[in-house]
C-alpha cells in the first residue's frame, strides 16, 4: 500500500484512511507501521483549514476555490467533517454530494469522514487523514469543520492556513462569533457577497477588519494580517484574492521561519494529544474499569468524594 498511495492512487488513499480511522487494534498498530514507512516523504502541501457559521456556505465555497485551484493544475484534497447523531453515532456524510462538480474532477478528492464524539470540530483521525493525503501527492489540503463553536479552534493545531467563513450581516453576528474562533483565524471571508447582500456584505467587511485592528497583534503574522475579504462561491468572485493572500501569508512564514516552527509546534501538542487518549483509552480496560465501577459506587453513596476516589485509582493503576 505504502508505494501505491506514494504513487498518488486514490483507492489506496482511501483504504489507507479507512485503516487510520479504524479503532481495531490490530488496525492501529497497521495504520502506525503505515504513517511511519511514509515518514521522510519530502512533499509538503498548504493545509487550510475552514470553519464557518451554519448555512455559511462551506462546501459551495469550497467547490468553487478548489475547481478554481484544479483549474490551475492543482491536486487539491477536501477532509470534511459531517457531526454525528448523539444518540445513534451515525453521520449522514454527505459532503461528496454537495460538491458534486469538484468530485468528479480528477485532479482533486473528497473525503467526508463522522466527527462521531470528537470535539474540535474535527475527526479524531484527520490529522493522520492530512499526513497521508500529503504523502499522496496533493498540494492543496482543506479541512472543513463541523461548524463554528468554542471548541473548533482545534483545526488550526493542523492546518497551515485557517480560513473563517462568514455571511453578510449585521453587529448580532459579530457578536455570535467567539473571541477565541476570531484569534484563531488568518483569514475571513465573508462569503454571498452578490446579488442583493452585495453592499451588506461590504459593510460587514469592513466591521470584521475594524474588529481585527483591535486584537493582539501576532509575531507569525505580516503586518496586514489577520484581514477581512468578500468573496463570493456562487458567482465565483474574490476567490483568486482570497487565494494570492493565502499565498503571501504562507511565503512570508516560510522566509521567516514561523511555517516550520508552527508545524513543530503542532507535531507536539499531537504527541502530547496521543498520550491523553492513550491514558483515556486504558481506563476501559480491566482491571482498570472494574475499579472505576467501584469507586463510582463509592462517589455516589458517599463514602468517598470525587477527587479522592480519582486519586486512587490514578496512584494504583496509571503505572500499570
Amino acid at each position: 500500500m505504502t508505494q501505491r498511495l506514494l504513487a498518488g492512487e486514490r483507492r489506496a488513499l482511501a483504504r489507507a484512511i479507512t485503516l487510520v480511522e479504524s479503532g481495531r487494534e490490530d488496525h492501529r498498530a497497521q495504520a502506525g507501521e503505515l504513517l511511519q514507512r511514509l515518514r521522510g516523504h519530502g512533499r509538503e502541501a498548504l493545509r487550510v483549514g475552514l470553519s464557518g457559521t451554519p448555512g455559511v456556505g462551506k462546501s459551495t465555497f469550497i467547490e468553487s476555490f478548489g475547481c478554481m485551484l484544479t483549474a490551475q493544475g492543482l491536486k487539491v484534497a477536501v477532509l470534511a467533517v459531517d457531526p454525528s447523531s448523539a444518540r445513534s453515532g451515525g453521520s449522514i456524510l454527505g459532503d461528496k454530494t454537495r460538491m458534486e462538480r469538484l468530485a468528479r474532477d480528477p485532479n482533486a478528492f473528497i473525503r467526508p469522514s463522522p466527527s462521531q464524539s470528537q470535539l474540535g470540530g474535527v475527526a479524531r483521525r484527520t490529522r493522520e487523514a492530512i499526513d497521508l493525503c500529503e504523502a499522496a501527492g496533493f498540494d492543496v489540503i482543506l479541512i472543513e469543520t463541523v461548524g463554528v463553536g468554542q471548541s473548533e479552534t482545534m483545526v488550526a493545531e493542523m492546518a497551515d492556513l485557517f480560513l473563517l467563513l462568514l455571511a453578510p450581516a449585521g453587529g448580532d453576528e459579530l457578536q455570535g462569533v467567539k473571541r477565541g474562533i476570531m484569534e484563531m483565524a488568518d483569514i475571513l471571508l465573508i462569503n454571498k457577497a452578490d446579488g442583493d447582500l452585495k453592499t451588506t456584505a461590504i459593510r460587514t467587511c469592513a466591521d470584521y477588519a475594524g474588529a481585527l485592528r483591535l486584537l493582539r497583534k501576532r509575531p507569525q503574522d505580516p503586518r496586514d494580517f489577520p484581514k477581512a475579504l468578500t468573496v463570493s462561491a456562487v458567482e465565483e468572485n474574490g476567490l483568486e484574492k482570497a487565494w494570492e493572500e493565502m499565498r503571501t501569508l504562507s511565503d512570508w512564514r516560510h522566509e521567516n521561519g514561523h511555517f516550520a516552527a508552527r508545524r513543530a509546534a503542532q507535531a507536539r501538542y499531537w504527541f502530547e494529544a496521543e498520550v491523553r487518549e492513550a491514558l483515556l483509552s486504558r481506563l476501559n480496560r480491566e482491571p482498570v474499569k472494574g475499579a472505576m465501577t467501584t469507586l463510582a459506587g463509592q462517589v455516589e453513596n458517599g463514602a468517598v468524594s470525587a477527587t479522592a476516589a480519582a486519586d486512587q485509582l490514578m496512584r494504583e493503576y496509571l503505572m500499570m
